[in-house]
């Protein structure tokens, strides 16, 4: 051959698609094809296949196995001469190793590809189980089987069936071949043939008549005695049929296998008995079955055996599957349901999964599922076990929108073609896209993409799959908004039976006020009913995650309502990415944040991700100069703090949201794993905020009454959990203060002056007004509530010199200045250093007697009636069991250990392990219950509004405090499990730490 030739048939091929011009050469040169290598029809065929190189050493292969030179001379001309032929072998060739491994094996399977007549375009179960009849072994239906599947899949490939014929002759064929293993099992064993009837009943895929290539066969058996055989008899000889069918198509032969039958669905599954009769199925399913099993059962169909006793299963069975809806436990079940299954999924892979990965296959069928079982029971139309025919029938009944039906189909379809062609490859069980570019190059040029297939490929998979993201959810709630909306004539809509039925399955407790807030947000044609008619779908969807959907979408009306005329609201909403997730999630989560944002709607642009600072906590610094600004500004003393109690209540809906956003997570972000973090970001910004509030109202009392210049120095010092940095949303400030006189001041007039100052701070926090209180608390100063309110540093001094308790230095362990004059406070905190820190610890008494206080506080304190083990203050593992432990240790030993001089618990407790005072895994358990209490602590004002130190008994109030946690629905009795079992670790190490020698 001459290089010129050589280099001619060297750009032919690549021109044709192959990426291997030298070996393809190389092929058409070998003695196989040399009688047709130059006839350009091959040539044309073979570029026109997903894989030109394999589809040639395909054929080479199939050549090379020929028996006789006669046959591989027949094969060659009808190869050229007969365009189908050429079409459907080299197409399969060139999509499927595994099949051609087959005709490989079988070299005369060819001939089953020649015929083309009508009847062949759609072949249905008879002619698959005419194509199977002479298999008389596993090993012989096996090479029947492949030999009926070569004609599906050179149909698939040469574009003659679309995706859903080619599932359809699918569960056709997987239809004959259990028919076909049912009869060898029964010839096998003809005394229990005769013993039984017995029914398969096809589930899953198969029974939806929309199989994979590769697929588990999903089955269930059911059974009844033949006449005047015994029930166990029958049942016994029933499953050896049903198990030795099941081996039949399982199994490992020569010639491979042909699918793994699954019989996993029936009742009680792998831990019921394998076949049952029809009573007993009935029984199961009205008594015990779950919500997911009758989902299941929407694709149940009789597929092999006794056809009578099959379609008695169906109608004995189906009515049960459309009153599913009405079951108590449906509501929760459709909210854990709804949640995408991924955690199963490796994290390398989620991104290649089409099937369970998010926008894939997974999310139609289970949104099409669930409208099914929602709408069906009162629209027979609906009951289909096929997605595609579902999906068309729910946008013809208007249960879901014409246009995101179509474009889901559209979606779905080129995920299945996806799907079908990746299995094909190998004939292997997967849902993988492969990694691979020549695998890729193969799968995008079998899908008619024949322009840069890889990047071809990567684009409309990634196109297709946003589409189902997208539409997925908004599937379930556009035709809500549709019913309370003007449509275009002839439109089919929701009823208003069918859209209270829907919002029932999805959470909703008042149906009917919930369509009224729809209508009033969706209708009309204004621009802003638009606008909310597209973000409606998806935030509904968002509400239906949470324990209350009611009162998220009450909360998003009222919002709306308030800010409905701003230019900027719904531009937010529709434009930053995470603003509507977020305003959904804070909406729905419980009471606190959305009264506080209803005080002031505005505080909603805080959600977005643009110039309105973001959820991220404020710094005390920047928070201290905003407040004292405004109080420069105002004209009073009351005005000055009505402006700091506005940036406090603004700043307080921006840590709660920021909370409630990390603890839910969002779609594009995952749930804050650290719950330490979340309280520890909590109680830095609500004491920070406290801080600042306190220094301004200080500023804007001192400065009414004294001009610059209060006639005392005058210091605010923190306790409890406001010096430990450790403020809930509902605590109160706990405080002290001190002062100092000025120079030439006397006494009394310095005294006077504080006692105003601090009676005017507690009048004005208190005030009524659309703000929330800021509640100060002096109870821990020295006498408690018999002692003076404010005392000089001095009088401290002598106090805690002569008078001093033991409880009174514990107290000061978490004293730290948040306010006023920073070298007063200074001074004091020099003054209590040597009573919270004492040089010799404590002594036996002072131990003993630090004990007894604890013992004391928790009988009497407990409130009459809770459950001890619940409260989360004072039941045992609780905050005050972990706090005493702590500040015990720190009593002991803070002198000489300087990493335990810190008003904080968690710091304090860290300190305490380095320095070796207990073990890494009690510090832990310490830990871990401490951030556990403070977690529901949080969660409890969050969801009530109120304060509170137990769970809520409220259901929902209680599944909120869940979601919070991290609990789906369903699951509050766990959280209240793990509680109890984190709290009982904790004062396990309490008793031996705290009570112990």
């Amino acid at each position: 051959m001459t290089p010129g030739r050589r280099s001619s048939t060297f750009t032919r091929l690549l021109r044709h698609g192959f990426t291997d011009p030298s070996a393809a050469e190389r092929l058409l040169d070998g003695p196989e094809l040399t009688t047709v290598r130059d006839d350009p029809v091959l040539l044309e065929a073979l570029g026109a296949t997903a894989d030109p190189d394999l589809a040639l050493h395909g054929l080479v292969r199939l050549l090379e196995a020929q028996p006789t030179p006669t046959a591989h001379r027949e094969l060659l001309d009808t190869l050229i001469a007969a365009k189908p032929l050429r079409d459907r072998l080299l197409g399969v060739l060139g999509a499927s190793t595994a099949l051609a491994d087959h005709l490989a094996r079988h070299p005369t399977d060819w001939h089953a590809l020649v015929t083309y007549e009508p009847h062949d375009l759609h072949p249905g179960v008879t002619e698959f189980e005419r194509g199977l009849a002479e298999a008389t072994d596993p090993v012989t239906l096996r090479v029947a089987y492949r030999r009926c599947l070569l004609s599906i899949a050179a149909r698939d490939v040469c574009g003659t069936t679309d995706v859903a014929e080619t599932a359809g002759e699918l569960a056709d064929l997987a239809t004959a071949t259990l028919r076909t293993a049912l009869a060898l099992a029964e010839t096998a064993a003809p005394e229990d043939a005769a013993a039984c009837r017995l029914a398969v009943i096809a589930m899953g895929k198969c029974g939806g008549h929309e199989l994979n290539y590769v697929s588990d066969v999903d089955v269930i058996f059911v059974a009844e005695p033949a006449e005047g055989t015994p029930e166990l008899q029958a049942l016994r000889s029933a499953t050896k049929l049903a198990s030795h069918l099941m081996r039949i198509c399982s199994e490992t032969t020569v010639e491979g296998s042909i699918w793994p039958v699954d019989a996993n669905l029936r009742p009680e599954g792998r831990n019921g008995p394998l076949v049952r009769t029809l009573s007993s199925h009935v029984a199961y399913y009205q008594r015990w079955a779950k919500t997911w099993e009758f989902q299941a059962l929407l694709k149940a169909r009789p597929v092999a055996g006794d056809p009578a006793l099959g379609q008695a299963y169906l109608d004995a069975l189906h009515p049960l599957v459309w009153k599913a809806a009405e079951r108590e436990n449906f509501v929760p079940d459709v909210q854990k349901m709804r949640r995408r299954v991924v955690e199963n999924i490796p994290a390398a892979e989620i991104d290649r999964e089409l099937k369970l990965g998010p926008g894939g296959l997974r999310d139609v069928e289970f949104a099409v599922q669930l409208l099914q079982l929602v709408h069906g029971r009162t629209d027979p139309a609906l009951r289909s076990g096929t997605t595609l025919d579902a999906l068309k029938a729910l946008a013809a009944g208007g249960y879901v929108g014409r246009e995101d039906a179509a474009r889901l189909e559209e979606a779905y379809r080129f995920l299945r073609s996806m799907e079908h062609r990746i299995q094909l490859y190998r004939l292997r069980r997967t849902h993988l896209v492969p990694e691979a570019e020549a695998d890729l190059r193969r799968l995008g040029r079998s899908l008619g993409l024949r322009t840069d297939p890889v990047a071809g490929l990567t684009r409309e998979w990634k196109r297709h799959s946003t589409v189902v993201r997208r539409l997925h959810e908004k599937l379930f709630y556009r035709p809500l908004l549709d019913a309370v909306a003007q449509l275009a004539p002839g439109e089919a809509r929701l009823s208003a039976e069918a859209a209270r039925e829907r919002l029932i399955a999805l959470g909703y407790a008042d149906p009917a006020a919930a369509l009224r807030h729809l209508e009033a947000l969706a209708s009309g044609v204004t621009r802003k009913a638009a606008i909310q008619r597209t973000l409606l779908p998806v935030l509904l969807g968002w509400f239906a995650d949470s324990a209350d959907p009611d009162a998220g979408l009450l909360n998003f009306r009222k919002v709306s309502d308030a800010l409905g005329k701003t230019p900027w609201y719904l531009r937010l909403l529709r434009d930053e990415g995470a603003a509507a997730e977020n305003l959904a999630r804070v909406l729905s989560a419980g009471r606190l944040a959305p009264d506080l944002l209803m005080r002031a709607p505005e505080a909603v642009a805080l959600l977005g991700d643009g110039d309105g600072g973001g959820l991220a906590p404020r710094q005390r610094a920047a928070l201290e100069q905003e407040i004292m600004a405004a109080v420069g500004r105002a004209e009073n003393a009351a005005q000055g703090v009505t402006a700091a109690r506005g940036v406090r209540r603004r700043e307080l809906f921006r840590t709660a949201a920021a909370d409630i956003v990390g603890s839910y997570g969002t779609e594009t972000s995952p749930a804050e794993a650290d719950q330490g973090a979340l309280v520890d970001r909590v109680g830095a910004a609500v004491s920070d905020l406290t801080k600042a509030t306190l220094a301004g109202t200080l500023r804007a009392v001192v400065r009414e009454g004294w001009g610059d210049t209060l006639p005392t120095r005058f210091a605010v010092i923190g306790m409890g959990r406001f010096g430990g940095h450790e403020l809930g949303y509902g605590s109160d400030a706990d405080v002290l203060f001190v002062h100092e006189p000025r120079e030439g001041v006397a006494e009394q007039e310095a005294s006077a002056a504080a006692n105003r100052v601090v009676a005017e701070m507690r009048r004005l926090l208190q005030l009524p007004s659309a703000d929330p209180p800021l509640l100060i608390d002096a109870d821990l100063r020295p006498e408690g509530k018999s002692g003076p309110l404010v005392r000089t540093l001095k009088s401290y001094e002598a106090y805690y010199r002569r008078w001093s308790l033991v409880w009174e230095s514990q107290a000061l362990l978490r004293a730290e200045p948040v306010a006023g004059d920073p070298d007063l406070g200074r001074r004091f905190v020099e003054l209590i250093d040597p009573l919270r820190y004492p040089a010799k610890g404590l002594g036996e008494e002072a131990v003993r007697e630090i004990r007894r206080l604890k013992a004391r506080m928790e009988s009497e304190r407990l409130p009459r009636g809770a459950d001890p083990k619940l409260h989360t203050k004072l039941g045992p593992g609780g905050l005050s069991d972990v706090e005493w432990t702590v500040q015990l240790l720190q009593l002991r030993h803070a002198h000489h250990e300087p990493g335990l001089r810190t008003t904080r618990t968690r710091e304090a407790l860290a300190a305490a392990r380095a320095a070796g005072l207990l073990s890494a895994e009690d510090a832990e358990i310490l830990d871990e219950a401490w951030v556990l209490a403070s977690r529901v602590r949080n969660a409890v004002m969050l969801v009530r509004g109120r304060a509170g130190d137990t769970f809520p008994t409220e259901p929902r109030e209680l599944a909120a405090v869940g979601r919070y946690l991290g609990y789906g629905a369903g699951h509050a009795g766990d959280m209240l499990d793990a509680y109890r079992r984190t709290t009982r670790r904790a004062r396990t190490v309490v008793e031996d730490l705290f009570y112990g020698d």
